[in-house]
């Protein structure tokens, strides 16, 4: 009986052992670690897997936003061409109101320059009316033809000697809205023509420097230089003047009939040439 309560007793103990917990065997500490390992390990792949899937996810947006906000900018664009379209079809439809509404204006101005033609031909016709009346009572030949009033007239050239004082520009300008241009001397006969007329007051010529530095004639064609025609010392492009850019670029007639440089600007009397009427 003492044997038995022994061997019961080893038996409890041995019991009570395995039961405090501490580890029967290797397989047992395996187990226990295996089932949370395996569902961090799940847990960790699925946090990498939404992380990738939310970087694409992000970059489809930006990529559709980008678009988005391209698209806005076309529509915008096209919104702007539209309405521009649509301001320049009315700029069209007023401006065709307006042609619509001034078509009797139209039409009276083209008859005011139909009888400005008739009577500028009218005027024609009197002019030659008046030539031949002027060659019959002066006994002078056809050849010759005859100048406007107001113009005196040597061989076929007619000269206009003004009393009105402008710039050499404006002179020039004068000139040619009579049909004529500045006088250009090519001759004596001519020189002594116009000289006997001007003598002692000053007049523009048709000649200077300023377009190219040479002097010329004002239709281009170049100028030979004749001292006995110049006043002594000149031309001498004087820059003293104080009137403004430039030096003296113009040329006019001296109060002793010889040729002068002057700034362009100045005021003064001008002749003007032209050929004369043919009957």
């Amino acid at each position: 009986m003492t044997t038995d309560y022994l061997h019961q007793n080893e038996m409890d103990k041995t019991a009570l052992w395995s039961k405090e917990g501490f580890p029967v065997s290797g397989v047992s500490r395996y187990r226990r670690w295996l089932i949370p390992g395996l569902t961090a390990t799940i847990i960790l792949i699925l946090i990498i897997s939404l992380g990738a899937s939310n970087s694409k996810m992000s970059n489809r947006l930006w990529s559709v936003e980008q678009r988005v906000s391209n698209l806005s900018n076309v529509i915008q664009s096209l919104n702007s061409s539209l309405q521009h379209a649509q301001e320049t079809a009315k700029k069209v439809e007023q401006l065709q109101f307006s042609v619509e509404n001034n078509k009797d204006q139209l039409t009276s101005v083209d008859d005011a320059l139909k009888q400005l033609s008739a009577l500028d031909s009218l005027s024609r016709s009197v002019a030659s009316l008046k030539c031949s009346l002027e060659r019959i009572i002066n006994n002078s030949s056809a050849g010759d033809g005859c100048c406007p009033l107001g113009w005196d007239q040597s061989g076929f050239l007619c000269f206009f000697f003004s009393s009105l004082s402008l710039s050499w520009n404006e002179s020039r300008v004068w000139c040619e809205e009579h049909q004529a241009h500045l006088l250009i001397i090519h001759s004596d006969q001519t020189w002594d023509f116009v000289t006997r007329r001007t003598i002692p007051e000053l007049f523009w010529v048709g000649l200077s420097d300023w377009r190219t530095g040479r002097w010329e004639w004002v239709n281009r064609t170049p100028y030979t230089m004749e001292r006995r025609r110049w006043v002594p010392g000149q031309p001498d492009s004087w820059a003293g003047h104080g009137l403004g850019a430039g030096d003296e670029d113009c040329a006019h007639l001296h109060r002793t009939g010889r040729l002068n440089d002057l700034h362009c600007s100045t005021k003064m009397r001008f002749i003007c040439q032209r050929h004369s009427i043919r009957a």
